[in-house]
């Protein structure tokens, strides 16, 4: 469940945005005041609804202070639609801007597209990233480059992509309907395809024996030492 931390000085919204963000399935904190804004935000906090207006600190204030902690995402509100406001909110780490009066249907909606933002970054930051699957078997992602024992191994478009899938779950069995959509994008394909079974069998032959488990009738998996 994510949790968003909503905070408003006026009571009457921030239960009305609390209601409607615990009615669509987030976990809620609501505070008050910008001090205790920046007192509740914890590691579990995945997205901001923050007004700008607030008694102690505003709201530029803990956005700036809550992203010197970790970025999170920020959706602030105002009662002003000022370029100037949006600007400077933008130039302390908020990610978008909702202006008072609002519906609540948009809020969740700006939430949903703001915590999609964050996995869909985070989902391309994996998948750019180098994997090191021990024995001297590593593959960079980002250059398509698979190395074991320090020599290059010479895998095919495909055989890479299975590698690379198996490898991000490495000591997991990945189902074979799993490899079909990821790889082949077959996301009908009969657990009986025999091209998977071939392509496994060049890349075994290639990172030698004891890589890749098959589970029958389930699917493979890539071990690990």
């Amino acid at each position: 469940m994510q949790r968003v931390l909503v905070v408003e000085d006026d009571l009457v919204i921030a239960d009305a945005v609390a209601r409607r963000l615990k009615k669509e399935g987030f976990a809620v904190d609501v505070v008050h005041d910008g001090r205790a804004a920046v007192e509740t935000f914890r590691d579990e906090t995945d997205l901001l609804v923050l007004d700008v207006m607030l008694p102690g600190l505003d709201g530029l204030e803990v956005c700036r202070r809550v992203q010197a902690v970790r970025p999170v995402p920020v959706l602030m509100l105002t009662a002003r639609a000022d370029e100037a406001d949006r600007i400077i909110g933008l130039g302390v780490g908020a990610d978008d801007y909702l202006t008072k009066p609002f519906s609540p249907r948009e809020l969740v909606a700006r939430v949903r597209a703001l915590l999609r933002r964050v996995e869909r970054a985070e989902e391309l930051a994996r998948r750019r990233a180098g994997l090191d699957l021990g024995q001297g078997l590593t593959v960079d992602v980002a250059a398509r480059r698979v190395d074991l024992a320090g020599q290059e191994i010479h895998l095919t478009r495909t055989e890479f992509d299975l590698l690379h899938a198996l490898g991000r779950r490495a000591g997991e069995v990945v189902l074979r309907e799993t490899l079909l959509t990821e790889v082949w994008s077959w996301p009908e394909a009969p657990k009986t395809s025999r091209a998977m079974d071939t392509h496994v069998k060049a890349l075994r032959r290639k990172l030698g024996p004891g890589r890749i488990r098959t589970v029958h009738g389930v699917g493979y998996a890539l071990e690990t030492p």
